[in-house]
């Protein structure tokens, strides 16, 4: 089981609380757990990737443990806490502004 903690808004489209468990199937990657994540609440697909490309969107970020593996490859394992329901893979929604 992950636990995966969604933005607010992503949290309001998908009408679920702050966190959010899912099964992932074999190896646990981006690949995989976004897989899930949007098999499991579709009004969330492309909202986290590109559908077009399967690239994540410019302005989310993905933390575990306050480590970001955002620019890590889609399907290079994840820390295995995160395996283990110790740790949560934290969904950022960046902000930018001028």
């Amino acid at each position: 089981m992950i636990r995966v903690r969604l933005p607010e808004q992503l949290r309001t489209l998908a009408g679920v609380g702050r966190e959010v468990e899912l099964e992932v199937e074999g190896e646990v990657t981006l690949r995989s757990v976004v897989d899930a994540l949007e098999s499991a609440y579709p009004m969330l697909r492309g909202t986290v990737r590109n559908p077009a490309t399967g690239r994540r969107r410019p302005f989310i970020r993905f933390f575990v443990a306050e480590e970001d593996y955002s620019d890590l490859g889609p399907d290079k394992p994840l820390p295995v806490a995160l395996t283990g329901g110790g740790e949560v893979l934290v969904v950022v929604g960046a902000i930018a502004g001028g």
